[in-house]
């Protein structure tokens, strides 16, 4: 894991203050609102329905027990006992006093971590593969180069003020775990057939008002050259995005409206410039010295099957059931990538109290070599666990339930906060999420259903990323009520797809007996229980699922 350097300590440090300055004079009235809102944003502060929201980041998703504990002391002392993981790999306190937001940052600081770039139109959080440095299927670390990106992107003076907000996402497998092509840029870790390091690279993916799928501008660009060419790519869009109307702001429309094949011409161009002055060519020892923060723990040589875990599968069908669905295959043997589901039946998705994290950040120092991920899908991890504790893991994690074995299953849902918590938002998500994990309980029929990807969103803004669900839902305005739009085949993966509008939306009422007759004319109609949700809708199309929702109309 990454540490801070004393630039690092300084720099962050000044900043708390200068913002416990701002804050000052905002609340002495010496600031408008509107003058102190840039101030607010550019340190993660947002004003919400109820009360003033922080936004943490959490760079590449990847945590140390320290830094959790922190975290829910924070929830226990400035919030109402609790924090919300984001689908970008932040955690967001939710009831925050402006006033307190100073002692919070300097909490933080303490810890090494900060709100900074988690808001506004500049390079955000930098999120990577959940799995980073554990799954069997890598090729590498992928967040070596998130956190290169982000010491590069942090405050950078020419991108600190873009048209609009850029994301940035990186993947080091064939496996898509970090939704690479719906971000303004997608890097994925590969080497070509000389053996040499570098990356795949998409451009002008997003979601939002208008979802696009990114679009690849190059097949392999040299491990050395990430920078320049990422510079070239934001230098670009900084030129030529539009600054007029902020729903046309984002690369992916720059994009769409130039073309992808002028716009990979304009980086080419702008790429070799930058290049030929050699300023952002990375040294190999640059890259080595990043890649020791991230060295692998001192992993035991264990035999790759555990009799204590096999006979603990054995001995309980509970354990089985979370095994089977939240334990993952780790590239060292005798070792487990273990999934906390934050996903209990009838919880807000997303939702972690104090004493949760607490409890996650001991199991993490005892088990995990003090390491802790965030996922995009609002969970998080344990990425380095002996098979053979895992069943003391899985006990305490029950104990506190977090033991819920549903990932990928249709109640493991993502659902961003909604028109409980935020001011953008037409309809609530949380409870919609509550009402379909409660319809869908039985693990037995979770797991005849199989790998069933729901997502909610409150509002057009997608933060609860429905575009790419395999059901989609979007709550919308309607002359008042709450109403729910259908999206179906949507795909975050490798196989990224957005999803097809089936009709007219849904009640808050309706809604949650809709998802479950798409659910039911799937299993009817699949071809046998090998077939995915996704692999039916993709071969059956949207027919079927719509004649079924609208058979009374």
């Amino acid at each position: 894991m990454y540490r801070y350097d004393e630039f690092d300590r300084q720099f962050v440090a000044e900043r708390v203050e200068e913002f416990r300055d701002q804050v000052a004079r905002r609340l002495s009235g010496e600031l408008t609102e509107d003058e102190f809102k840039p101030l607010r944003l550019m340190n993660g502060v947002y004003l919400q329905l109820h009360a003033y929201m922080l936004r943490i980041a959490i760079p590449y998703g990847t945590l140390n027990s320290r830094k959790l504990r922190r975290l829910a002391h924070i929830a226990r002392r400035y919030d109402r006992g609790f924090g919300h993981f984001t689908t970008r790999q932040n955690l967001q306190f939710n009831w925050i006093k402006l006033e307190e937001v100073p002692d919070i940052l300097k909490e933080l600081a303490e810890v090494e971590m900060h709100a900074i770039q988690t808001s506004g139109n500049c390079i955000r959080n930098v999120s990577a593969d959940h799995f980073a440095g554990a799954a069997a299927d890598e090729i590498a670390d992928p967040r070596v180069y998130a956190e290169i990106l982000r010491q590069w992107s942090s405050l950078h003076p020419e991108f600190t003020f873009l048209p609009r907000k850029f994301k940035i996402a990186v993947v080091a497998a064939e496996a898509d775990r970090a939704a690479i092509q719906v971000h303004d840029i997608g890097l994925q870790v590969k080497r070509n057939e000389a053996g040499e390091t570098g990356f795949a690279v998409w451009v002008g993916g997003g979601l939002g008002r208008t979802p696009m799928i990114g679009r690849k501008v190059r097949d392999f660009l040299p491990e050395a050259e990430l920078l320049s060419y990422c510079e070239a790519i934001l230098r670009v869009y900084n030129m030529h995005g539009r600054r007029d109307n902020k729903y046309k702001a984002r690369l992916k429309i720059l994009v769409h409206e130039t073309g992808v094949d002028e716009i990979a011409r304009d980086i080419e161009a702008e790429y070799e410039d930058i290049r030929a002055r050699g300023a952002l060519t990375m040294p190999q020892e640059e890259i080595a010295r990043i890649r020791a923060y991230f060295a692998p723990p001192a992993f035991a040589e264990l035999p790759a099957r555990s009799s204590a875990f096999e006979a603990a599968k054995a001995d309980s069908r509970s354990f089985a059931h979370f095994v089977e669905r939240n334990v993952a295959p780790h590239r060292v043997p005798g070792y487990g990538i273990v999934t906390i589901s934050l996903k209990a039946i009838g919880a807000p998705p997303g939702d972690a109290t104090a004493e949760q994290m607490e409890l996650i950040a001991d199991l993490a120092e005892r088990y995990s070599f003090d390491e802790v991920r965030v996922s995009h899908e609002q969970n998080l991890v344990l990425p380095h666990v002996r098979l053979d504790d895992i069943p003391a893991v899985h006990a305490a994690l029950a104990e506190a339930d977090l033991a819920t074995p549903n990932a990928g299953l249709v109640t493991d849902i993502i659902a961003c906060p909604g028109l409980d918590y935020c001011s953008l938002a037409n309809a609530r998500s949380i409870p919609v999420a509550q009402r379909i994990a409660e319809r869908f309980a039985d693990i037995e029929r979770q797991k005849e259903i199989g790998e069933l990807k729901i997502k909610i969103s409150g509002c057009i803004n997608a933060c609860g990323h429905h575009h790419v669900g395999h059901i989609g839902i979007l709550g919308v305005d309607r002359k008042g009520e709450e109403f729910y739009q259908i999206t179906l085949g949507g795909s975050g993966d490798e196989t990224c797809s957005i999803g097809e509008i089936v009709g007219k939306g849904f009640s808050s009422d309706e809604v949650v007996g809709a998802v479950e007759t798409i659910v039911e004319t799937y299993l009817r109609l699949r071809e046998g229980p090998q077939e995915t949700f996704l692999s039916a809708f993709r071969r059956l199309g949207e027919a079927p699922f719509r004649e079924a929702l609208y058979a009374d109309a």
